[in-house]
């Protein structure tokens, strides 16, 4: 029975509560007060500040966080006994091998299995791993890593020397390698084993990072000369802006200011033609306005202004306006510089019209002022001087002025008219009948695509075909056609492609892997025929591996089989031969694509086995016959013939006859042959090997002598090895 006593009210806060001594003997020992039960009554607060410790949002949650209980996880193992312990090492260890066995080149699971044997202490064990992984994957610099911080991790220091050694020898051109291992040396603080290393390093022709990093070495160890010495080197090492400005930055930071211009001065010097000359020569600049050194800075601007070619010297154009704004007329300076260029532009195209590289500069000149007549004017006086010639390597770089020109107006001036109209010119400009520029045809046609006017760019396409047809213009036409899905028209192209060249085995290639990704296999099948009944092509052999390989893929090995005939007709050659046996070796029997399943699963897979093997014995065999009757000079290659049937009998397993080919193998004899000289004269013999082939010994008498020699110097030097 619970006792429910109410709060007596009265100044907001907590109600009078009976004493503990107050219990009723119905109770027992209990008293009220234990079991009392509270009603909730309203709070009213009256001391509305804010509290001086405030509760945010992050302590709600991390104390939310902390009543969490706990998940539930599996339980743990308990290992009681060395036993247990030798049965659970040897159950994990059957199942890394397992995975090793079955994901061999997957270096994760050796990693996973050293790092366990390392949990077990086992580091022999460990090292072992990380040695057998090295040898599936020893151009993995992961694994060099692994394995190194392993060694380090258990203080073996001279085994990851060893490691270290073997890694940056194998792999000299990852850097990672080279930091790690300059790391390990300075955590052990042998500063000279890291110098050591850093040499070496060096000895590779790192690129600049390793250079710094070795800097950066030396002058943590306060070796101030000897970073000067390796900052010599290295910009001897890599002559470029970047590292001769970094050198000179070094010795200004330790006051040096006269060697910081020497240094700027020798990078002037010897780098003025250099393509990124302009970085240096502001950095120079720079360097002598922080030291107040107004008029050298002033000079090193002309300077570089006069040696800097003019499409590179925007940013130092920018930095000299920039430099004259401050310490001079910017405005004067601006217009004496543009008007001096100008002038001189003026003079070398008044006396040489033709040399179009001047026309080119100043035009780049007018087009850094930004003044669009100014420019339309030195264009149309550039264009107005035709090459004397119609010889193309006359007009190779006038063709330029006419693709600026429709550039300038198409990308600055954004008039497609005058753009269309440029283009026109040029092309009614140039006499097709001799030459033609097939770029000038395709930039044409492309700004009409991308007016999204189609028409006009399959009109200035056409004109091109049937004026003056190149290749170039009849692969883009294609393309263009080819992404728009009119495939009748592609087919129209390749058709006029191989009517005007009909040697060129890139259009018979192409106008066949149309077909053959239109599904259309006869038609595919008979340009092939057309291609190769052709007199004459420019590379043969590549279209006849691609019928080939079409009628392969097409499961055609009767056809293949014919082709490889017709081509055994044309030419004999040892590759044909070789692969013609490796066909019969691996493709489908003769009835695969016309029988009946029934049929099929009559005819066993060992049976297939045997007619496969020999199919390709008869090859191999007919190749030898040939080489030996028709050929008998060509002994080389009836050897490579012989290794290459000796692998194959190899591979077929217990099919093969390994023997068949032994008895016919040559044996190797060097020999000597005179050298002629120009005068008919024989000073010098060379050695070569000929081939001896068992039926040569039996037909040359003077080879059996040489046999019977070759075999008592063997005996010979078996009895000598007995003694």
């Amino acid at each position: 029975m619970a006792l429910i006593t109410p709060a007596s009210g009265g100044g907001g806060g907590g109600g009078d509560k009976a004493p503990p001594s107050a219990s009723d003997p119905s109770l027992g020992f209990l008293t009220k007060r234990d079991t009392e039960v509270k009603l909730p009554r309203a709070t009213r607060v009256k001391n509305k500040t804010p509290a001086s410790v405030q509760i945010t949002a992050e302590q709600i949650l991390r104390e939310a966080r902390e009543r969490q209980e706990p998940e539930i996880r599996p339980p743990k193992q308990k290992i009681t006994d060395s036993i247990e312990l030798s049965e659970y090492r040897l159950r994990r260890r059957k199942e890394f091998e397992d995975v090793i066995r079955r994901v061999r080149w997957n270096v994760n699971a050796w990693v996973k299995y050293a790092k366990w044997e390392e949990q077990q202490r086992d580091f022999a064990r460990a090292r072992s791993v990380y040695e057998r992984a090295l040898d599936v994957a020893h151009r993995d610099h992961t694994l060099w890593l692994k394995y190194a911080e392993f060694e380090m991790r258990n203080r073996f220091v001279n085994h990851a020397r060893n490691v270290w050694d073997r890694a940056v020898s194998l792999l000299p051109r990852v850097d990672q390698l080279w930091y790690k291992y300059i790391h390990m040396e300075e955590l052990l603080g042998a500063v000279a084993n890291a110098r050591q290393v850093f040499e070496r390093w060096m000895a590779w022709r790192p690129d600049t990072a390793g250079w710094n990093s070795y800097i950066k070495f030396e002058l943590r160890y306060g070796e101030v000369e000897r970073a000067r010495a390796i900052y010599e080197r290295f910009v001897a090492e890599h002559p470029r802006p970047d590292t001769f400005i970094r050198y000179a930055k070094f010795e200004m930071k330790r006051g040096e200011v006269e060697r910081a211009r020497q240094v700027y001065e020798r990078a002037a010097d010897l780098l003025a033609d250099d393509e990124d000359a302009q970085v240096l020569f502001v950095a120079f600049a720079e360097f002598e306005e922080r030291c107040r050194e107004v008029e050298r800075a002033r000079a090193i601007y002309k300077y570089a202004l006069d040696r800097v070619p003019k499409g590179q010297a925007e940013e130092l154009y920018r930095k000299f306006l920039a430099f004259e704004k401050q310490f001079g007329d910017r405005e004067g300076i601006e217009d004496a510089i543009v008007g001096k260029r100008r002038f001189q532009y003026e003079d070398v195209v008044r006396k040489n019209p033709l040399n179009y590289d001047s026309w080119f500069d100043y035009i780049r000149l007018e087009e850094s002022v930004g003044n669009n007549d100014r420019i339309r004017e030195v264009y149309e006086r550039a264009i107005a001087n035709i090459p004397p010639a119609d010889e193309k390597r006359y007009w190779q770089r006038y063709i330029y002025l006419w693709i600026n020109y429709a550039l300038y107006e198409e990308l600055d001036a954004k008039d497609v008219e005058r753009t269309r109209e440029v283009y026109s010119e040029c092309l009614k400009l140039v006499p097709h009948k001799k030459f033609t520029f097939a770029k000038m045809w395709l930039m044409a046609a492309q700004f009409e695509i991308r007016q999204r006017n189609l028409k006009a760019a399959r009109q200035i396409l056409g004109n091109a075909i049937g004026m003056s047809p190149k290749g170039k213009i009849f692969k883009k036409y294609i393309e263009i056609e080819l992404y728009l899905g009119n495939f009748d028209r592609c087919r129209t192209l390749y058709e006029k492609y191989i009517e005007w060249s009909p040697a060129n085995c890139y259009a018979w290639r192409k106008y066949a892997e149309l077909e053959k990704n239109l599904s259309e296999t006869d038609r595919a099948r008979s340009i092939y025929e057309l291609a190769i009944a052709q007199p004459a092509l420019d590379t043969p052999e590549v279209l006849w591996k691609e019928y080939l390989q079409f009628e392969i893929d097409e499961n055609e090995f009767d056809r293949t089989r014919e082709l490889y005939e017709r081509l055994l007709d044309r030419t004999k050659h040892l590759k044909v031969w070789i692969s013609y046996t490796e066909f019969e070796a691996s493709a489908g029997l003769a009835g695969e694509d016309g029988e009946s399943e029934e049929i099929k699963k009559e005819v066993s897979y060992h049976e297939q086995q045997i007619e496969r093997v020999r199919r390709c014995r008869a090859i191999f065999e007919r190749a030898f016959e040939y080489f030996r009757t028709s050929a008998p000079e060509l002994k080389e290659e009836r050897a490579m013939l012989l290794e290459e049937w000796l692998n194959k009998e190899v591979s077929f397993g217990d099919l093969g006859d390994v023997t068949l080919v032994q008895k016919k193998a040559p044996r190797k004899v060097k020999r000597k042959r005179p050298i002629p000289t120009e005068d008919g004269s024989t000073v010098a013999y060379e050695e070569y090997i000929d081939y001896i082939f068992p039926d040569e010994v039996a037909l040359a008498p003077n080879l059996k002598i040489l046999e019977a020699a070759y075999k008592w110097k063997k005996q010979k030097t078996d009895d000598t090895d007995d003694v």
